[in-house]
């Protein structure tokens, strides 16, 4: 035994003092951020993880998180619970349940359902793959959280249905198929424990179906993957086991500044590195993406003047904000949208003025776009957070 009474007291300590995850964070208010995190038989010491994990969760302000493997439905909802400003679904299988975990203020939910759910894909699919679709700052996105079948030999024997190989290169058949026919224009982030290595030589690599389709399709983890074992998530093996996929549509936003990829590296902040976060929490680190989405340009780039200083305060906003801008010598107008992209309000602007006071008490708390337009196009654009 590893000192177990000391790990207790030491974790349980931290955790109540919140000391270690002071500096940890991910999540910004501009950018769309999203993880892929198994959290192992969770919870796997009991309310010392959940604590933990609803640390973690707060400190790292993500929109979204595909878990994988939720022994205890009871305990997840008590997770959710804990998770101010959070909501959460799993799946109702009797072992190691796939779950999301999302932002109610910023994520619009148009519907969660599972695929591949027939017997006939039990061998490529042991835990049917989530997807949810949702809207985030007037764009919809599909994000779909998976769990391949575990290990094998890295050695992918193409005649051996039983093969642990054989059956997540299958799976990748599968749902290239179903993403190529279902979402062939959709924003799509396909995410989770594939329990496979990207770098794999192309013989054996079970991702080669999507790897050799570029034009459509990106690992944007691979530099994680092609990089040091340091950074990889999960240190036990070592291996890279956990990435995050998406669909040409998002090509361009991953150029925007302020997209980040990463392994996070939970262990860091843990007195005892990684045996504290592993005995206490997982065996996986997270890998998380952020970007900003390019509905929050929207119109910019067809705009025929150059953009202005447009801005609002207090912002987050509680009853009313004050938007000001610099540049916009014509008349024009304010447009307020929700997160799915509906006009909710529009304020006239006279040339010459500089500033306006806007009544948003009727808004529900959440995130909604601000766009300043005239005649000769979208002048500026500002994200709002209504929050009471």
């Amino acid at each position: 035994m590893k000192h177990i009474f000391y790990f207790i007291f030491l974790f349980v300590f931290a955790s109540a003092n919140g000391q270690n995850f002071e500096n940890l964070s991910f999540g910004t208010d501009s950018t769309f951020d999203v993880a892929t995190w198994n959290i192992e038989h969770f919870p796997k010491k009991g309310q010392t993880t959940i604590n933990y994990v609803v640390d973690i969760i707060q400190a790292l302000d993500l929109d979204y998180i595909g878990i994988q493997e939720v022994d205890n439905p009871a305990q997840f909802e008590n997770l959710i619970d804990q998770l101010d400003g959070y909501e959460g679904y799993y799946q109702q299988n009797d072992y190691a349940r796939l779950a999301v975990i999302y932002k109610t203020d910023v994520l619009t939910v148009n519907s969660i359902h599972e695929i591949f759910t027939s017997p006939a894909y039990g061998g490529a699919f042991p835990r049917p793959p989530i997807v949810m679709d949702v809207h985030f700052m007037g764009a919809q996105y599909i994000l779909i959280n998976n769990h391949y079948k575990c290990c094998g030999d890295g050695y992918l024997d193409p005649n051996n249905p039983n093969d642990e190989e054989y059956r997540r290169r299958a799976a990748n058949t599968h749902l290239k198929i179903f993403l190529d026919n279902s979402y062939p224009d959709a924003n799509v982030i396909v995410l989770g424990d594939f329990n496979d290595d990207l770098a794999d030589p192309a013989s054996h690599n079970v991702f080669q179906n999507f790897l050799d389709d570029p034009d459509n399709y990106r690992f944007v983890d691979m530099d994680i993957a092609e990089g040091p074992s340091s950074n990889w998530s999960y240190p036990t093996w070592p291996s890279h086991l956990d990435h995050i996929l998406i669909t040409n549509e998002l090509f361009d936003e991953m150029e925007n500044a302020g997209t980040e990829v990463a392994c996070i590296k939970l262990d860091d902040y843990f007195s005892n590195g990684w045996s504290g976060y592993d005995y206490n929490v997982s065996d996986h680190r997270p890998v998380a993406l952020k970007f900003k989405p390019n509905t929050l340009n929207v119109g910019l780039a067809d705009a025929k003047t150059t953009p202005i200083y447009f801005n609002n305060y207090p912002n987050p906003v509680v009853d009313y904000t004050v938007f000001q801008w610099s540049g916009a010598n014509t008349d024009a107008r304010i447009e307020i949208y929700n997160p799915i992209g509906q006009k909710l309000d529009e304020i006239p602007v006279r040339r010459g003025d500089v500033e306006v006071v806007w009544n948003a008490a009727d808004l529900a708390s959440g995130i909604y776009l601000a766009r300043m337009v005239s005649d000769e196009g979208v002048l500026g654009v500002n994200r709002i957070i209504v929050s009471r």
